[in-house]
């Protein structure tokens, strides 16, 4: 497969740079192979599931994991920009970083105020360890652990993808909307969006229609937003995330199969991490670990019945995933309506409500 036969074209009114108010009235399109589309809204889904079905959550919680700082070698001070990808141990972070080229192992790297938030906690400073393949550098923070981590959340901005960015800039209304409202585990540099749909209401509502819900982590990393590059899609290599599946949630995942519930996933995060966790024999089992797990046309399916996502990239592995999951024509076709009937796309933008081809 050609990662050109991926692509697609999208006008630029249709990104979206601020999410649907309230959340759930956002749009959903219904996506069953081989039946009509159906025009919805995020708040219909109680009635698009039934009694005994599960949504797999991802929980994991987005960090302000974007720093300016100051780039010292000797005499020479260069700005630069750091999106933190993921963390390594205590004080240790791999990160994207602008302008990379001008960065060489051993430099110091100072960052400061974000906007007019006070710097309360003194100095963020970190030695670049090392440069990698793609972009990426490894940072070591002269703090560590939760001294880090509250410097992190008083300096850093939330990390908008670039899209969003690339139009305006972020601000306060970003922290609260660029967050579930389920989220509980730091770790993200990047929201799980098709979470960003759901508010209170929605979950009581779901759960007094028998629905239930599960919790699982994956910590997005900033590879999400990373273009494919290669011609091929065999080629390509996705960053690695890390996950968890606990054991009490796994069993209760294999006892909604086995009473002939459905699993539905809440954003390829989770569906990803429970593909991961999933065996060939569809058990779900307990997993803690990075997965790295590339989800292409062709593959099994092993534990999703039905997928929720936003509408995305062209030539992006998440378009791919759809396009397993669902179908390529199917998909093709579904991103053809959506596009002739206004639905915003993106991570601010509307839904779709998927069932495996």
């Amino acid at each position: 497969m050609r990662v050109a036969d991926f692509d697609f074209d999208l006008p630029e009114e249709a990104i979206a740079l601020r999410p649907a108010s309230p959340r759930d009235s956002a749009r959903l399109l219904l996506v069953r192979p081989g039946e009509a589309f159906q025009d919805l809204h995020v708040r219909d889904l109680p009635g698009l599931l039934r009694a005994g079905d599960v949504l797999v959550l991802n929980d994991t919680r987005v960090i302000p994991a974007r720093l300016k700082g100051v780039r010292t070698r000797g005499d020479s001070r260069v700005a630069v920009e750091a999106t933190l990808h993921q963390r390594k141990s205590g004080h240790v972070w791999t990160a994207f970083m602008r302008p990379g080229k001008r960065l060489q192992p051993g430099d110091r790297v100072s960052f400061g105020e974000t906007g007019g938030r006070a710097c309360l906690l003194g100095s963020l400073d970190a030695t670049v360890k090392d440069k990698g393949e793609g972009g990426e550098v490894t940072l070591a923070f002269d703090l560590s652990g939760p001294d880090l981590d509250a410097a992190i959340a008083e300096r850093g901005a939330m990390p908008l993808p670039p899209y969003i960015a690339a139009k305006r800039a972020e601000d306060e209304q970003d922290r609260a909307d660029y967050q579930t409202v389920y989220a509980r585990e730091d770790g993200s540099v990047a929201a799980p969006t098709a979470g960003l749909h759901f508010t209170p209401d929605l979950l009581e509502r779901l759960a007094q229609a028998g629905i239930a819900t599960e919790r699982v982590t994956l910590h997005v990393g900033a590879g999400t937003f990373l273009p494919v590059k290669t011609e091929e899609v065999a080629e390509h290599r996705m960053h690695a995330e890390w996950g968890e599946v606990d054991e009490a949630t796994a069993a209760r995942l294999n006892a909604v199969r086995a009473a002939g519930g459905r699993i539905v996933c809440v954003g390829t995060t989770s569906l990803r991490l429970l593909e991961s966790a999933t065996g060939e024999d569809g058990v779900v089992r307990p997993f803690r670990d990075e997965t790295a797990i590339f989800i292409t046309p062709g593959y099994r399916f092993r534990a999703a019945d039905g997928l929720m996502t936003n509408f995305h990239l062209p030539r992006s592995t998440l378009f791919m995933l759809v396009c397993a999951f669902a179908g390529n024509e199917t998909m093709r076709a579904a991103y053809s309506h959506a596009i002739e009937s206004g639905y915003r796309f993106y991570s601010y933008g509307d839904s779709s409500l998927l069932w495996r081809a």
